[in-house]
C-alpha cells in the first residue's frame, strides 16, 4: 500500500529542498522525523509537515500501522518562478526570481514490498 501527500507552490528553491529529500529517502518514518526535526535547513521544517500529513493520511484513510511505514519516495519538482522587480540606483530596476517547488512524499508498507 502506498500513501502520498503533496505540497504545491512551496516558497523554497527545489535545489535546496532536494538536499533534504535525499537525506530521508528510504528511511523508516521515525528516523526520517528525527532527521528533519534536528536539521538546521529551512526546507526540513516544510518537509516535516508534508511527512506528518502523509502519516496522517495513511493512518486515517487506510488504517495503516505507523510503525511499519517507510519513506518510499520523496521528491521536489520545480514550480513556477515568481518574477519581481527591485529598485536600483538611477531609476533602474533589477529582476528578482523567487522560485517555488512542488514537494511529494510517498510512504509504503514494508511488508507489501517484501
Amino acid at each position: 500500500m502506498e500513501v502520498a501527500a503533496k505540497l504545491k507552490f512551496a516558497r523554497l528553491s527545489p535545489q535546496k529542498c532536494r538536499l533534504v529529500c535525499d537525506q530521508i529517502r528510504g528511511l523508516p518514518i521515525d528516523r526520517a522525523i528525527d532527521i528533519l526535526k534536528f536539521s538546521p535547513r529551512r526546507a526540513a521544517a516544510v518537509l516535516k509537515k508534508v511527512l506528518d500529513s502523509a502519516i496522517a493520511n495513511a493512518e486515517h484513510n487506510h488504517g495503516a500501522d505507523i510503525d511499519e511505514l517507510k519513506v518510499a519516495q520523496v521528491f521536489a519538482d520545480q514550480g513556477p518562478t515568481y518574477k519581481r522587480m527591485q529598485a536600483r540606483a538611477k531609476g533602474r530596476g533589477t529582476r528578482l526570481l523567487k522560485p517555488t517547488c512542488h514537494i511529494t512524499v510517498i510512504l509504503s508498507d514494508e511488508r507489501s514490498k517484501s
